[in-house]
């Protein structure tokens, strides 16, 4: 068994021989740490209380053949095994789980994902362009990678987007620099971490349940900061994200990068007659800007998007991107699924799938880029109240149509709030194809000529669909089958 300041050193090229380590949780990332740890020659115990479908228990033989020793179902993380030296963590797991807990009672490193791959980077490792916030994180890291690549460089959108860092970063052919979104959950157990330059979105209530309160959700966001070797890009209609950067330890030099949809100051990026601009990486800043875009550019001009697309272009603009690229990028991109996504237009009925909207200030950005909203909102609150929300959209509320566990939280926002706002609520179906055949049918007899129905849910997606892709879906499918009454 190796001291903590032996597996504190252990980096790409070191060996693993004879470490044991845990890794606890079997999802995306949990796969990812264990076959690496493996692949370097570690004596691995997987651990996880699911025995996951058919794809993970295909992953699971396939490293049981490998040397691996996985432990998949109830009880199998009840106490944490013996002569451990290191415990990687699934981003899900809270720091109070009892298996950590323990592991921290034992005096063991416990490390995530993040954290493994930071420390896995080799001789010359891509710089990381890392994206944080409550909402906006996958779009902006996309759009980023979009901007990379059309400056011509070998760019990979990495992290709570999809494709696991480690899988980057152990990848031999490599790449020039990294676009990573990082969920607060990863952040919260990153150590060492020091990215090029760095960006939180916005601070908004979510997770408040994992962390234990806003405080503890907000300073998680804030590692993103620390050690940050070039910019700290932060959102200047959101003073929490630059008390973040005021509060963080960057390397000597770095700088704080505001974005705006304002008229930018110097040292910002921001519009000026519809066009995106520079007044942070160019000479002459004092007097002059460069042109990155226009709003024309971008598949979205929603407000949100603007700044998504101004938070990239900073990133970019670190990196040393030249304008160009930017513009070019920006243009290329286009909006992945169940973001503000057109289902379908029914006589004078927009219809409008933004499953990803999973918290109030997504919610809230969503249903002010329309006039008038049937909405369709409920879920799993993850201890947001919305209160200030249905407060913001009363005026833009057409009707309203709940589900989920915590459809009750939003129903007495909107008695409160909006007492005119006519709601139906439906009850749980026995599947999700019936649960949003009854949505739908809801929304269509409480929406009008001009109105936009809108899927903006306001909540996480877990206590009726498997995650809000498959809700998005199963709007849209209803959606299609009203079609088809």
């Amino acid at each position: 068994m190796r001291s903590e300041r032996d597996v504190d050193s252990l980096h790409r090229d070191s060996s693993w021989e004879g470490v044991r380590a845990v890794v606890a949780g079997f999802g995306v990332s949990g796969f990812a740490a264990a076959d690496t740890l493996n692949h370097l020659g570690a004596s691995v115990i997987v651990l996880d209380e699911s025995e996951g479908d058919a794809h993970r228990r295909e992953q699971a033989q396939l490293l049981e053949v490998l040397g691996a020793d996985v432990r998949l179902g109830p009880g199998s993380t009840a106490s944490l095994p013996d002569d451990i030296d290191l415990v990687i963590t699934s981003p899900g797991w809270r720091p109070t789980a009892p298996l950590l807990a323990e592991a921290a009672g034992r005096g063991l490193p416990v490390w995530g994902e993040v954290e493994l791959a930071w420390r896995l980077r080799g001789a010359d490792p891509a710089p990381w362009l890392a994206v944080t916030g409550t909402n906006g994180k996958t779009t902006t890291v996309q759009m980023l990678e979009s901007i990379l690549q059309a400056a011509g460089l070998r760019a990979q959108a990495v992290g709570n987007v999809g494709t696991p860092i480690l899988e980057a970063v152990m990848d031999p052919e490599g790449r020039d620099v990294l676009a990573v979104e990082l969920s607060s959950f990863q952040l919260h157990w990153t150590q060492s971490m020091s990215a090029q330059a760095a960006a939180v979105l916005n601070i908004a209530a979510d997770h408040y349940d994992w962390h234990g309160g806003a405080d503890a959700y907000a300073a998680a966001k804030g590692r993103v900061y620390e050690q940050v070797q070039r910019a700290c890009v932060y959102n200047v209609a959101d003073e929490a994200t630059m008390r973040l950067v005021e509060e963080a330890d960057v390397v000597e030099g770095a700088r704080a990068i505001g974005f705006t949809l304002g008229i930018p100051d110097i040292g910002m990026v921001g519009i000026v007659d519809d066009l995106l601009v520079d007044r942070a990486f160019v000479e002459g800043r004092a007097t002059s800007a460069a042109e990155l875009g226009a709003i024309a550019d971008l598949d979205d001009d929603s407000p949100h998007n603007v700044q998504n697309a101004l938070a990239a272009a900073a990133l970019a603009r670190a990196h040393g991107v030249p304008p160009v690229a930017v513009r070019d990028g920006l243009r290329a991109f286009r909006l992945g699924p169940h973001r503000i996504s057109t289902v379908a237009r029914r006589g004078d009925v927009h219809w409008v799938d933004d499953s990803k909207a999973t918290n109030p200030h997504a919610a809230r950005a969503s249903l002010q880029s329309f006039e008038r909203v049937v909405w369709v909102a409920g879920g799993l609150a993850k201890g947001a109240g919305y209160g200030d929300l249905v407060r913001d959209v009363r005026d833009r509320l057409a009707g309203a149509v709940l589900i989920g566990a915590d459809r009750e939280l939003i129903a007495s926002a909107l008695a409160e709030q909006a007492p005119d706002v006519p709601v139906e609520v439906v009850d749980g179906a026995a599947d999700a194809e019936a649960l949003m055949d009854s949505v739908v049918a809801a929304a269509d007899r409480l929406a009008r000529a001009g109105d936009t129905v809108l899927l903006a849910p306001a909540a996480a997606s877990m206590d009726q669909f498997r995650d809000y892709a498959h809700r998005g879906d199963a709007f849209a499918q209803a959606v299609a089958r009203l079609d088809q009454a």
